[in-house]
């Protein structure tokens, strides 16, 4: 073992790093700890074996010494694990921001192609040509709407989510928000209506990020609605917060599975059976967003009768 691969496995800083784990969850600040506190363990039995208990000093310094050894052979295997787990999670968000990014050019050149086939600028379409290539395009909207998605959970796994707070209006951009999924809720028969005072101070933070968590909330609110109903979204000054809260009265949340909504790639059980489109990536970004810029988010829900998602974002 060369000295540089020695100073290197010692060097806990930058292992942390290199994992992108916070100190607590790295594999060798926990060995490190664990290490501590089995010497503190051995010297605390070896000073109590020689006082209370009728042995000579040889023998409870030997049984320490092999209740040690033991103990520091367990740690070792358990922090080698975790180190191989935290190696394999590093790879596998490396792994799908490079292969989001290889998609998403050979994607854009397909939407491009797709677009002006559809225009007819290179010759009239038969109907049922028109008809494919629009189901082509919707697709291909999927596609770029999951790969966009994947590298942010990419980026928020690495800690490398980039946030450029500003202050912005919040109400100027759920309105626009609103405006953008008119079609699709006017198409559901959905109405939704948007209450806040007259008066309401700018929110501070990254207005791109915070329009993606907005927008996640209230596209899924509008599509598990499967008849006529409706959407409220109210915003509210709570001081150095504000408040943001959107109902609806679609089909809920099963209780088994509400603690497992904001899970990456989750979805009930009750929007599978209506073939409802998701990635299950939405709620996980939204609440990785709303909780890097300082702000809180909640829901209660009840299957059948709708669901309410409340969140607070500071203003300075």
């Amino acid at each position: 073992m060369s000295l540089k691969f020695l100073l290197e496995e010692l060097n806990i800083f930058g292992k942390c790093r290199q994992y992108r784990l916070p100190l607590w969850h790295c594999p060798q600040f926990l060995f490190l700890i664990m290490g501590i506190v089995i010497i503190l363990t051995a010297l605390i039995t070896y000073a109590l074996g020689t006082r209370y208990f009728i042995l000579d000093q040889g023998a409870v310094s030997l049984i320490v010494m092999v209740i040690t050894i033991i103990l520091f052979i367990i740690t070792f295997s358990i922090v080698r694990g975790m180190e191989g787990l935290a190696e394999a999670n590093k790879l596998k968000s490396e792994f799908i921001n490079i292969v989001s990014h290889q998609l998403r050019s050979p994607l854009s050149n397909l939407k491009w192609a797709s677009e002006v086939l559809i225009s007819e600028k290179f010759g009239a379409l038969k109907s049922k040509q028109k008809e494919y290539l629009k189901i082509f395009d919707e697709n291909s909207d999927r596609m770029n709407e999951l790969i966009s998605d994947l590298l942010i959970v990419s980026r928020i796994d690495q800690g490398t989510l980039p946030l450029n707070k500003t202050k912005f209006s919040l109400g100027d951009l759920t309105r626009g928000l609103i405006d953008e999924l008119k079609i699709l809720a006017e198409s559901s028969n959905i109405e939704i209506r948007l209450e806040q005072p007259e008066s309401l101070p700018d929110a501070f933070g990254d207005a791109k990020m915070i329009k993606i968590a907005v927008e996640n909330l209230l596209d899924n609110a509008i599509r598990y609605i499967k008849e006529k109903g409706d959407v409220c979204i109210k915003l509210e000054n709570r001081g150095k917060n504000l408040l943001f809260k959107i109902e609806d009265n679609g089909v809920g949340i099963p209780p088994d599975d509400q603690k497992h909504i904001f899970q990456k790639f989750f979805r009930s059980e009750n929007v599978l059976k209506y073939q409802t489109q998701g990635s299950g990536l939405g709620l996980h970004i939204t609440k990785s967003i709303i909780e890097k810029s300082g702000g809180k988010i909640w829901f209660k829900s009840q299957e059948g009768q709708g669901t309410t998602f409340w969140f607070t974002f500071p203003v300075k």
